[in-house]
């Protein structure tokens, strides 16, 4: 009646993370042999007049992907997830997803923020040179370096890794969400 007419383009899309179930056993082992981030004083000063800014709805959800209630008076995470847990899931998207249909992918959660901290604010900004975030960045490196040493050390690990991967595929194969005719929107410069 309005005469009003709907255009739809898809310009991107990204496929859900596909789990993978020997390297996140290797990783988690990695994890629990090197520890959690050890955080100073500094840094927890630091983590406190940040979550002064932040609602308490957010600092509660922060272990929902876990499974486990969030401390409210945890500054910043002092332990290892476990690798198996009751969580909902999480929120949030990651290129990584199409990849992980490819090859075999895990991911390393690890600190840099204070607890309750969500992703593109401000507060995210205001951390991400801090000591804190250094540290938990070092922190990822080694426990992805460690990781990937258990794979290299022992080829058998890396077998089963491709093994789960192409069985999951088998089953669900991989279904790019961008249709085929679909061309990136390459802006030309006539430079």
């Amino acid at each position: 009646m309005t005469e009003t007419r709907v255009e739809k383009k898809v310009y991107s899309g990204v496929s859900n993370l596909l789990g993978n179930r020997p390297l996140e056993e290797i990783m988690q082992k990695e994890f629990d042999k090197i520890g959690p981030v050890i955080f100073d004083d500094t840094d927890i000063i630091f983590a406190n007049q940040i979550r002064t800014t932040l609602i308490q709805a957010d600092i509660l959800d922060s272990f929902q992907r876990i499974g486990i209630n969030t401390p409210l008076d945890m500054s910043l995470c002092d332990f290892v997830a476990p690798l198996d847990n009751t969580g909902g899931g999480g929120i949030g998207s990651t290129d990584v997803g199409d990849v992980s249909w490819v090859v075999p992918t895990v991911q390393a959660r690890v600190a840099t923020c204070a607890v309750g901290t969500s992703f593109h604010t401000w507060q995210a900004v205001a951390q991400g040179k801090s000591s804190a975030a250094h540290k938990g960045m070092i922190h990822a490196a080694k426990v992805m370096a460690s990781t990937a040493r258990a794979l290299i050390e022992d080829p058998k690990n890396l077998k089963e890794a491709k093994e789960a991967l192409d069985s999951q595929v088998f089953k669900n194969p991989y279904i790019c969400p961008i249709p085929k005719d679909i061309l990136p929107p390459v802006i030309k410069n006539n430079i």
